[in-house]
């Protein structure tokens, strides 16, 4: 997933394009790699909203 997104913002920056949705996401799932949840889906994304509460 992170390697789609990269490839996703990398895109947008190199045509002017703003998507912080998309850098917020990629920045959750960089959380839930570093929870130790690297090889989990999306579903991880769970996991990390809980620990914003």
């Amino acid at each position: 997933m992170r390697k789609d997104l990269g490839i996703c913002l990398d895109t947008a920056d190199q045509i002017g394009a703003s998507l912080p949705n998309t850098a917020l996401v990629d920045q959750y799932y960089g959380d839930v790699q570093a929870m130790g949840g690297g090889r989990m889906d999306t579903s991880s994304l769970i996991k990390r909203l809980r620990k914003l509460s």
